[in-house]
């Protein structure tokens, strides 16, 4: 005689799956708190913030408004600080790439000090544009948050340099245009200094405070020479 079996029922999962699960972010949340008490309310995916959120720090109360990817800040974001005395100040807003700047984006030091330009893991690397306190501008190429390759900058009084820059310093062929008194430098820079080069009038008649006398005509036999050797030297021992 045979006895028939009945279907058996799956054993009851275990508890901890079901917690697990159920804990699982995905999707749009309210506000989640971290261990630090620090507050992340937006988008998740897979456990991590993912798409558009706002994430507060508790220690600090500085706050990211923008995109996520994977857990981290990447795409686009503001970054607001809070200064000492309690004040909220936009300190950066553009891209983003797992939590470091990169990309366009404008950087601000302080009311009257900002860059806009691009930015490479954190740094200004590229094209960028500063605006310091004292009035004057650069605009040009950065490398490592320096002054690097060809640039201009413009003091507040209008006189202003174009040339090659290394290591946020004038190094390499340049112009320095003495606007206030109608001159121009022109040659080998070294460390910030020219070291070979052509004193010239420049707009003498436009000029704000003129020389008194206009420069007169090289009188070397071949002053184009002089500064060829000039230059090779300086060269050289720059290395």
């Amino acid at each position: 005689m045979s006895v028939s079996k009945g279907r058996q029922s799956p054993p009851p999962e275990q508890l901890w799956k079901s917690w697990d699960r159920k804990a699982r972010k995905q999707g749009c949340h309210a506000t989640i708190y971290s261990s630090d008490g620090s507050q992340y309310k937006g988008d998740w995916q897979n456990d991590k913030r993912h798409g558009k959120g706002v994430y507060l720090w508790k220690s600090t109360g500085d706050f990211y408004e923008g995109d996520f990817a994977n857990g981290t800040r990447t795409g686009f974001g503001t970054l607001t600080v809070k200064s000492s005395d309690g004040k909220l100040q936009r300190q950066y807003a553009g891209g983003w790439k797992n939590d470091k700047k990169h990309g366009y984006g404008n950087l601000f030091f302080s009311d009257n000090e900002h860059y806009e330009g691009e930015f490479y893991a954190d740094k200004r690397n590229g094209w960028g544009r500063m605006f310091y306190a004292d009035g004057s501008t650069y605009e040009g190429q950065w490398l490592d948050d320096k002054r690097h390759g060809t640039g201009m900058l413009r003091l507040a009084n209008d006189n202003r340099y174009e040339g090659e820059w290394h290591a946020d310093k004038k190094h390499g062929q340049g112009k320095f245009y003495y606007v206030t008194r109608g001159q121009l430098m022109e040659g080998l820079w070294v460390d910030d200094i020219c070291k070979a080069g052509e004193m010239k009038d420049f707009g003498r008649d436009q000029a704000i405070i003129p020389t008194p006398y206009p420069i007169p005509d090289l009188s070397l036999a071949n002053p184009d020479q002089v500064l060829t050797d000039a230059k090779t030297t300086f060269t050289e021992t720059d290395g």
